[in-house]
């Protein structure tokens, strides 16, 4: 989904970045009383990754023929994946849609010290609770079993959603909470014969061998000026969305002929709604 963020300053995001460092860092354990993560990990079958610099189209607001000279396409878990391309299979992994509140048990969603659940205002869903091991591997196994369905269906990797909701947890979750749960993500993933994609998340670009991810699904790098953090730790193998026209200029101007970058319009809509934009120049 589109990304959620205030404009910032470059020292900001600098600043954040450290903090977020520093504390992964110090982080050796996960210290409570449900015991470590599983660090047993499936033995991993060989994944395709995107081409670098390709035709792209993100369709996670609907699935749609493919226009000319896309290569890579990312649709949400629910569409089929479309014949002959390479094929992003979209989760919100780290969230409850609206719709799915109530799928969830109580004790997976994120509450705060007064019970009250914690939601992205934003998009009004509710963030999952990944703060202990024992949670993260619960919330996994179901997330996992969307990564099933992904494969199943003949999608080549996943992109799981709101890696960042820790940022939005008011201090409930911390970024080691989610890498910690990417990480078992990661693993089925791969189990599956499936790539994984970062989403978003600048300030974790450069824990991404740790997280076990491939490539990167980023949304706004050219307007937040982040393209190049993404290019770096990933090797150019990036595939962004911008939503504004000054922030599809950017990310030209500084990366048109290395990542895969496509306008669309901010609730990725189907060609047959009135709000409908895909460009790439």
């Amino acid at each position: 989904m589109p990304a959620k963020r205030d404009p910032r300053a470059g020292f900001l995001r600098a600043v954040a970045a450290l903090v977020t460092l520093a504390a992964l860092a110090s982080c050796t354990s996960d210290g409570d009383d449900k015991g470590p993560d599983d660090t047993t990990k499936p033995s991993p079958t060989a994944v395709r990754l995107p081409p670098v610099h390709s035709g792209f189209d993100y369709q996670i607001g609907g699935p749609y023929a493919p226009p000319s000279g896309v290569r890579v396409v990312a649709r949400d878990r629910g569409a089929d994946p479309a014949r002959g391309l390479y094929n992003i299979c979209y989760v919100n992994a780290f969230q409850a849609q609206p719709g799915e509140r109530d799928d969830w048990p109580d004790d997976l969603l994120l509450r705060d010290k007064k019970g009250k659940v914690v939601i992205d205002a934003d998009w009004d869903e509710p963030l999952l609770d990944i703060g202990t091991p024992g949670k993260r591997k619960r919330v996994a196994a179901r997330v996992d079993q969307w990564i099933d369905g992904c494969a199943d269906k003949g999608y080549d990797a996943v992109e799981p959603d709101n890696y960042d909701s820790y940022s939005r947890s008011h201090g409930l979750l911390s970024a080691d909470d989610a890498l910690s749960f990417i990480k078992l993500l990661s693993a089925h993933a791969h189990a599956r014969g499936l790539a994984i994609a970062q989403k978003n998340t600048v300030e974790l670009a450069g824990q991404r061998s740790r997280a076990g991810l491939d490539f990167a699904v980023v949304e706004e790098c050219g307007a937040y000026d982040e393209c190049g953090e993404y290019a770096d730790a990933f090797d150019d193998r990036v595939v962004v969305v911008e939503y504004t026209d000054s922030g599809m200029k950017k990310a030209l101007a500084g990366f048109g002929d290395r990542l895969s970058i496509v306008r669309r319009d901010v609730q990725v809509s189907t060609p047959d709604s009135a709000d409908y934009v895909r460009r790439t120049r």
